[in-house]
This record gives structure tokens, sequence and C-alpha cells, in this order.
């Protein structure tokens, strides 16, 4: 099997927008809570042999709940809810029996007491067991300690028993990998499954739902463990430095015939999608999946035999190798023109049923289900109900080059009309770094913006994963220098082509792109006329401290081996680390400033925000200070998202241009502490 896939931006347009866009009456504009409240729909699977939906949901006055919906005869059964508590995750053990954990959204992270624990029910509501303790202190009627999680993937699904893992932490708080239990969901025996030597951080289930795969992860490289079926042995099948990434391979699952599938790299730029001897160690000559432009991330879509994957180039679609697959899919986007749409399958063949995840860039994610035998397609439910697709904003994924020649990818969203000139514009930088952005798709902050009539900038800067090997490592060494730079020629790429207008423009992000909100008004002043910022780094020294995140990964190891090496010696490059270090150059930011931070930022903690907000309004009178109480690395709350953003509505409305058709936002009474002029 070999395929080589080319998706751009213009199959993305094509397939969802079909027509062209007409300016939109005069209305009042949506309000905030319609984009960040809380999803009123969550989560749908089908049951294994597909007789049942599983949903997850919430009422007006109601936690999310789990339910189940019989499709032959759409008779309705709350199998779990409480007064107390949301459903979180939750999977099929079986036909009969769901297993899932619990969060409370009603509570700011950190004042969380309990945790997720792990349930199980079966789909009537009857013989709900618990499984592993809700307490951090544990409970005597729990056989499991807290630590106990769901596996992101199917297991047999033909019997009570399922697999869990166990995350493991030294003595200084930092993960050191985890352990797999099995699990009987009727009466919480468990089996504990031998690790490989030196333990591992992942574990892949075979086609039978069986662990045969186990990945162990460190600072310095990985190794790719292989369980014998017979013996149960494990054996060590690949491994790779972690500073080398054109070798690195990423396990996806098994095939029915026991092929191991990969995304690896083979010593080329780019991951594609290969198959995996692990009685030679080697992944194959020939690609079955190439993405030109992008690594290959997705994953396998099997029933009784693998069908196709799901991937991400631009956009997130569904790749069938099946013929009978691909006349499906035909159908169901012929029922549904203007939206991208994802089929789920039953992991057992023979249901007539099919679930379809659709979204587009002014739709949010909504359920369906289509009936092969009919035709019919019925819904079933949506994240974001308030939201009229009709008043959201268009989006491209465009390219451009860096002013070093490297091209670079992003997604520029326009405000609804149709109007694609001289428009205000936000430059919205994601976080990580090393991590992918955005892709094409409808997301509450850059829809929010654009209802508000300004032009969305988001690009995948150098050193941003997803987009070969190439890209990620001229990121290294780079935070405030080229990184920020191929911001700034982003955006003055946006000018150029008469899409915004050059005197109302602002940048604004997250963790690290709060840091390059920051550092883009002290490296390219002439260029944003202001900046918002929430979370951000502010002291690159800070980050070798080993204090300036309490979170597991921030490892020893990790300062010692991949931070000189992706950021910067702390000792040789220190003159370019206080260069490139907003706290060190405060005195030179004049224009406003919206900063925001969680008071239990564990991430990125809060005097990274408060020593740079006392740093910054030394010299700038234009600072707006916010601190969430009890927030974390980002906003957790209903109220704080809607509160945040509705402050950013009006930081921007000041600044670089009132919204269309609309008076000035009015103030909000906040639920965070605030400062500033």
């Amino acid at each position: 099997m070999s395929l080589r896939l080319i998706v751009g931006s213009a199959f993305v347009l094509l397939l969802v927008q079909g027509g062209v866009v007409h300016a939109q009456p005069t209305a009042a504009l949506p309000p905030a809570e319609q984009f960040f409240e809380n999803e009123a729909f969550s989560g749908a699977e089908l049951s294994p042999g597909g007789a049942h939906l599983a949903v997850r949901m919430r009422k007006p006055g109601r936690r999310n709940f789990l339910a189940v919906i019989d499709l032959a005869s759409r008779s309705v059964t709350v199998a779990a809810e409480y007064k107390d508590f949301d459903i979180g995750d939750f999977q099929w053990v079986n036909d009969e029996r769901l297993a899932y954990n619990v969060v409370d959204l009603a509570e700011v992270s950190a004042d969380r007491m309990n945790a997720p624990g792990l349930f199980a029910v079966d789909r009537d509501g009857k013989r709900g067991i618990q499984l592993a303790s809700h307490s951090y202190f544990g409970e005597t009627d729990a056989p499991l300690r807290w630590n106990t999680g769901l596996l992101d993937q199917r297991g047999s699904q033909d019997s009570e028993w399922l697999y869990v893992e166990r995350p493991y932490f030294n003595k200084k708080g930092e993960y050191v990998g985890s352990g797999l239990l099995r699990l009987n969901t009727l009466t919480g025996a468990s089996q504990t499954v031998p690790e490989p030597e030196g333990g591992a951080g992942g574990y892949v289930l075979d086609a039978q739902g069986k662990p045969r795969i186990a990945v162990s992860d460190t600072a310095l490289g990985s190794t790719i463990w292989y369980r014998d079926p017979a013996s149960g042995a494990w054996r060590e099948v690949a491994s790779y430095d972690a500073n080398d990434t054109r070798k690195s391979i990423r396990p996806l699952g098994f095939g029915r015939d026991g092929t191991l599938y990969v995304a690896a790299r083979a010593g080329e730029d780019q991951a594609t999608l290969r198959s995996f001897d692990v009685a030679s160690g080697r992944v194959s000559e020939e690609a079955l999946v190439a993405t030109p432009g992008y690594d290959f991330s997705g994953a396998l879509l099997a029933g009784d035999r693998l069908l196709g994957v799901r991937l991400s180039t631009d956009a997130r679609n569904d790749l069938w190798f099946d013929p009978a697959m691909k006349a499906l899919q035909a159908k169901v986007n012929a029922a549904l023109p203007r939206t991208v749409n994802l089929l789920d399958l039953p992991a057992r063949p023979g249901s007539p049923w099919v679930l379809v995840q659709s979204y587009s860039d002014r739709q949010p994610l909504r359920y369906s289900l289509y009936d092969t035998r009919s035709g019919d397609i019925e819904a079933v439910g949506v994240g974001h109900p308030r939201i009229d697709p009709a008043r959201m904003g268009t989006q491209e994924p465009i390219r451009y080059k860096a002013r070093d020649g490297l091209e670079i990818p992003g997604l520029l969203t326009l405000p609804p009309g149709g109007v694609r000139k001289q428009l205000p514009m936000v430059v919205l930088v994601h976080g990580g770094p090393w991590v992918r952005g955005a892709v094409w798709g409808w997301r509450a902050d850059t829809q929010f913006l654009a209802s508000r009539g300004y032009a969305v900038l988001e690009v995948e800067f150098r050193g941003s994963t997803g987009f070969g090997a190439k890209h990620f490592e001229a990121g290294f060494r780079q935070w405030g220098l080229a990184m920020q730079d191929d911001i700034a020629d982003g955006t003055r790429w946006a000018i150029a082509q008469g899409i915004a207008d050059p005197r109302r423009v602002c940048i604004g992000g997250a963790s690290y792109g709060g840091y390059a909100a920051l550092m883009g008004l002290v490296k390219d002043p002439d260029l944003y006329q202001c900046a918002f910022e929430w979370s951000g780094v502010t002291d690159i020294g800070l980050m070798y401290t080993g204090t300036w995140s309490t979170k597991p990964d921030n490892t020893e190891a990790s300062r010692l081996h991949v931070m000189p090496v992706m950021i910067g010696d702390p000792v040789k490059d220190a003159a370019q680390l206080a260069a490139t270090s907003p706290i060190r150059q405060a005195a030179r930011i004049r224009q406003p400033l919206l900063l925001a931070h969680g008071s239990e930022d564990r991430r990125v903690p809060l005097h990274h925000g408060s020593r740079f907000h006392e740093a910054v309004r030394r010299t700038n009178k234009q600072v707006e200070w916010i601190v969430y109480d009890g927030e974390e690395h980002g906003w957790s709350l209903e109220k704080n998202r809607i509160d945040f953003w509705q402050r950013v509505e009006r930081f921007l409305y000041q600044h670089i241009g009132k919204p269309p058709a609309a008076a000035p936002p009015a103030a909000a009474a906040s639920p965070a502490q605030a400062s500033g002029t």
C-alpha cells in the first residue's frame, strides 16, 4: 500500500465553503458568553457493537452527565450524574459497561481538592463501582490509588477488564514513568503488568487489546520496547538520541494482521506513516502515507482491519484506503457539504450506524449519526449551540517567506462580511513553543476576535513542530531572535498584502506566546501598537533555576541537556538570554499593555508576571494587570474566560479601533484582581 497524499489550502477551502461569502447585515455582536461558556455537548462514542451511543452533555442547572442512547428505540438513560462534579473522560469497556472519571468545572483548577478518580457503571446506570480513589489522601473503599487513569486507546472491549495506567514521580516531584494495570471493572481486582527494564512512559495495545509496545522517554533519548506474546518478556527494538530528530519513531498502533504502524522520519526531513518490523527493528523503506509540507500526524482508523487514517495537514481529515469507506465518506460529504466530516465506526462490524464529527472554520464541532441503510443523518449535539456559523469569520491557510528564505506556515482569519483590506489585526502567537499551533477550524478565541472586526494572524514560526525537522531545528537558541523575526515577517506580509492596517496591529498570546508578545514590543516597536498576554514567560534566566516551574516535566535532566540546546546555555549564552528576556528590556516598552496571570500557575509561576509588571510600570503608565485567583496556566472557570476576553475586547477597542456596528464594550464586574491605568 503506497499513497503520497497532498492536501493544500485550496482543498480545504473548496471542500468546506463552496461559495462566496456575503456581507452580513448589521446586528448586535454575539456576546462573549457564546464563545467561552462551557460546552453544552462535549463528547460521544459508539458502543463496540454499535447499538448504543454514550454522550457527555449538560443541561441548565446540571453538571456534565453521562447518558446512553439506545439507537434502536431512541430511549435515553442517564448512566452517571453528580451534583458536585462533572463527568470527565469516558470510554466503553464492553457493550454493557462504561468507565469514566470526574472533574469539578465549577472550581478553579488550584482549588480542586479531589482527584479524577476512576469509576465504572453499566449503560443502564446500575452496578456502579468506584475503582480508584477520588481523594489525594486516599479512600478506604477504593481499591486503587488516586493516580490511576484511563488509557487513551481502545482495549479489547469484549470483557469486564480494561488496562489503566499509573504515573510515577520521584521525591522531587519529577515524572519518571508510568506503570500499567489490568483492571476488572466489576470487582476492582487488578493485575500489574511487568514493565521493561528502566520503566516506560507510554504503552500501545495491539489489535486484540493487549500491551505490546512500551516507550521510554528521557531528556537524552527514547527507547521502544516490544512485548513477546508468548513469554510476556520485553525486548528493546529501537532507540534514538533526543537531538537526532531525523531518527525519531512514534508508534501509532497495530493492524489486525499484527503490523505495527509508526510515524517516522527515516532520515528524511518530514515524518511519514510507515510500517515497523519488530524482528529487525527497522521501519519500511517506502512510506505508506506522506503529507508534503507537514509531518505525518494522525491515528489509525480500524474496524476488523486497517481502513484508513485520521491525519492533520492544514486541517484534520480522514483518509480512507478501503473503497467502501471512500464511498461512504463521499455520501456523508454530499449530505453535509459545508463541513469537514470525520467518521467514527464501532469497534466491530455489522452496525448500520456511523458517528460523524463535523466542523469548519465557521462551525463549532457538532455530532451526528449517519444511517448507512437509509442515508439519513440525525443531529446528536453541538458544543456551542448558540454560535451562528453565518456570523463567523472565514479562515485560510497561508505560507510566506521569512527574511532568510524559510517558508513559514500560518492561518489567517478574516472577520465576517468578506472585507479583507486595511483591517485592524491581532497577531495571536501560540504557546509551547515546541508544539504546533492551531489547525484550520473554529476556535473560540480567533472567532471572538474576528466577530469584533479584527483580522487574526497565527504563524507557525520556526521551532514549531509538525512541519519537518528543518523547521523545528531552525528554532534552536532563537528565542527573541529568528523566531521573533518570523512573527514580524508574517505581520509585514499581511500589511504588504493590504489586509492589515499598519497603524492598527496588536500582538497577543499565552505562555511562550505571551513572551513573544512582549518581545514584539521590544524588538519591533514600530510594528505593534499594543500587546496583551497571559501566563507569559518574562525571564529566561528563571527557567534554569529549577524554581520557575513546578510541573513534573521540568526535570533537572531537561535543564541540563535539553534547554541549553534548544534555548541557550545559561553561562555561554548569558548575554543573549539577557537581551531576549522581556524583564531585562522592560524600560523599552512604551506601548499599551494588558497583562494577566493565574495566582497558582505552576507552569510559569506568578512571579514571572508580577515582577515584570513591577518593572514595566516604572516607565509605562498604560498597563493593566490582572491576577485570577486560584487559576493555573490558563483559565479553567467559564466566568474567568469570559471576563478575560471582555477585557481584551475593551483593550483592543481602545487602542486599534472599534468593532463594526457597535458601541464601546461596557465594563463587566470582574472576579479578578486588577490594577493599572
